[in-house]
């Protein structure tokens, strides 16, 4: 599995736009396989080389900004894509009523650094990703999130092997939750470390 997203990686947008249809619609099996809700609220989105460079090309697409637009893409969703010892999830945090919502995200500040995969007696706490602080100093956070999962040697044999039961998990005090993930779902997040 690629590592990167390169200028080389880019298609030309006359091409994208002719198969974008069919592209999206493929994706969305993929992507089933790459989701998890936890609790009510949130949902890990894991990403990989093929979710990234569907995004790069739709930004481009949408965007329009041509050749000067590519190198921010890529800098922006490169680090999403995981580097053969981790996963890499965007996690959002969905409630459609904007009062609710507001009220849900100031109880959660700091969520994004307690959330979890848990098997085989092992533990993999998420990273989140460094770019800005997604909580504020008030304790609100943020309805998106980009984390890390990096794992040891030995717990990406434990997980990489077959039927494997995994557990995605938020332990925040204001929401706690588990969900286990389907083997189908384990089974294609194991291909990331390959």
């Amino acid at each position: 599995m690629p590592r990167a997203i390169t200028p080389a990686d880019i298609m030309p947008m006359a091409e994208y736009g002719a198969m974008r249809h069919a592209h999206r619609k493929k994706l969305v099996d993929v992507k089933r396989h790459r989701r998890i809700h936890i609790g009510p609220h949130v949902t890990l989105h894991f990403e990989n080389y093929d979710t990234m460079w569907a995004q790069v090309h739709e930004m481009l697409f949408i965007e329009r900004g041509g050749e000067a637009q590519v190198a921010g893409e890529l800098e922006s969703y490169n680090p999403l894509i995981p580097q053969g010892d981790e996963l890499v999830a965007t996690m959002l945090i969905e409630i459609e009523d904007e009062r609710v919502r507001r009220a849900t995200l100031a109880k959660l500040g700091h969520v994004e650094d307690m959330i979890s995969l848990q098997f085989a007696g092992q533990t993999v706490t998420a990273t989140p990703e460094g770019d800005i602080e997604r909580t504020t100093e008030e304790g609100k956070t943020s309805a998106v999130h980009f984390l890390h999962f990096r794992f040891t040697p030995e717990q990406k044999a434990a997980f990489t092997t077959a039927n494997t039961q995994v557990v995605a998990a938020v332990t925040h005090p204001n929401y706690g939750h588990m969900a286990v993930v389907p083997e189908q779902m384990r089974a294609s997040l194991a291909g990331d470390f390959s």
